[in-house]
Parts: C-alpha cells; sequence; structure tokens
C-alpha cells in the first residue's frame, strides 16, 4: 500500500505544489481546505492522474469540530497517515499598520495559521503514536510550512508575522516532544512564492527581484516548495528533526 499524507490547503498555491511532489513519488493524498468540493473537482482529479488515490475533506483548520471529522474521516479511510503537512494559511484580509490593525483580523489570522496546526498537530501525532506501536516499520513525520515572515519584519501584516513566528516555535516544540516517538517534526520556511496569494504584489516586487532583492534573482514556486517538503516526506534528511529548510532563493541571507 502507498503511503499516505494529508495537505492542509492542498488544492492551490503552495499547498497544491506540495501535493503534486508527494503524488510524483507515490503517496496516496488527503486535502483540506475551505471551498466545497464541487470547486476543487478538476484538482482532485488532476492528482489523481498522477496514479494515487485522492481525497479531499473540507473543513477549517481552525474549528476544533472541523478538525475532528479531518481526523475521524481519514481514521475510516483510508485507514493511515504517514505524513502531515500543515500548510493551510491566510494573510489579512486588508494590510494594516500596527497602529490600524483589528483585533478580528487578528483572530483570523492566528487562528489559520497558528491554532489549527498546532492542535492537528497534536490530534494526528496521537494517532501516528498509535500506527507506529502497531506496526514498528511505520514511518512519518509532520511538516509544517512557516514563512521567512517568521523571522522578516512587515509591520502592515504584524498578525500574518506573528502567526508564522509561533508556528515555527511549535515546529520546534513538536520536534522535541515526538523525538522520543520516533516521529520527526520539520519546518520549511517559503521565501517569496509565486501564488495567488502573492499575484496582487507581483507588479511591486518583480523589478525588486531582478534587481538582486533575491540573490537567485527570480520568484519561487509551488514546485520548489513541494520538492523541499518530498526530501523530509520521504526520509532523505535523516537525524534532523526540527530542521528549518528555507526555500528563498537566498533572500534572507546576511548580506552587505
Amino acid at each position: 500500500m502507498n503511503r499516505v499524507a494529508l495537505v492542509t490547503g492542498g488544492t492551490r498555491g503552495i499547498g497544491l505544489g506540495i501535493a503534486r511532489a508527494l503524488a510524483d513519488k507515490g503517496f496516496d493524498l488527503a486535502l483540506n481546505g475551505v471551498r466545497p468540493e464541487s470547486e476543487v473537482q478538476g484538482v482532485v482529479e488532476g492528482l489523481r492522474a498522477l496514479g494515487g488515490e485522492v481525497r479531499y475533506v473540507p473543513g477549517d483548520v481552525a474549528d476544533g469540530t472541523s478538525r475532528d471529522r479531518l481526523v475521524q474521516s481519514l481514521r475510516h479511510r483510508p485507514g493511515r497517515l504517514h505524513v502531515l503537512v500543515n500548510n493551510a494559511g491566510v494573510a489579512p484580509d486588508v494590510r494594516a499598520d500596527l497602529l490600524e490593525a483589528s483585533e478580528d483580523s487578528y483572530d483570523r489570522v492566528m487562528g489559520i495559521n497558528l491554532k489549527g496546526p498546532y492542535f492537528l498537530t497534536q490530534a494526528v501525532a496521537r494517532w501516528m503514536i498509535e500506527q507506529k506501536q502497531a506496526d514498528e516499520a511505520w514511518a512519518g513525520c509532520v511538516v509544517n510550512v512557516t514563512s521567512i515572515s517568521a523571522t522578516v519584519v512587515s509591520t502592515s501584516r504584524g498578525e500574518y508575522c506573528v502567526s508564522k513566528a509561533g508556528l515555527a516555535m511549535a515546529s520546534r516544540l513538536w520536534a522535541t516532544r515526538l523525538a522520543e516517538e520516533g516521529i520527526p517534526v520539520y519546518e520549511v520556511r517559503p521565501g517569496i512564492i509565486r501564488t495567488d496569494m502573492t499575484a496582487g504584489i507581483a507588479e511591486e516586487y518583480d523589478p525588486l527581484i531582478r534587481g538582486g532583492l533575491v540573490p537567485e534573482r527570480r520568484w519561487g514556486t509551488p514546485e520548489d516548495v513541494g520538492r523541499a517538503v518530498v526530501a523530509l516526506a520521504t526520509g532523505e534528511v535523516p537525524y534532523a528533526t526540527g530542521t528549518v529548510l528555507t526555500v528563498d532563493g537566498g533572500l534572507t541571507l546576511p548580506r552587505l
């Protein structure tokens, strides 16, 4: 049987790049998102064409009932899970200066970007431990997709930066707790990636990237992030729990 990966936010942008990369490596997929199944059917069929089983389970990771429903659904079918990719995330609806940002925006971003993956990891980790105790050959991991915004300041979207910094710490916490269970936890930290989320800043960033803001002088792609996640999910980076894999073309390298 194929190994199974759950990718939250896996039907668009970075999540879809990750899902495609995992499918290419022979994983069966469980995808989660908030859109109705009818809106993602084309994406699901495209992933199935790569050869594996693909399920879509709608739900909001910020909501505890939705998280429980997601995990119970996967326990029922396919009945196994090896890799959790906490990818789902949102930017603020409105970029606002720290002095003007709203509490509602903060709560929404933190709920989806931090609380959701924190407690989804808790639920999935319990299940992973059960699977490992039942089968010594079972191998799995957790991958949290954060952002260079975990350390790079943007005062017009402070809640996003705080959420990603929190998820970076959560990755370290879970890596420490789950190490004794034989379940590694990793953080993948993308830079400026060309997706629908960044479409609104493309005109601003195109000349900056060409001018050297990113040393590799190109946008990152969802495929770049997907290949990084696959390396971790397939065990190609052993003895490295807690590792932060930065996929940013050198953007955060200290330079003079």
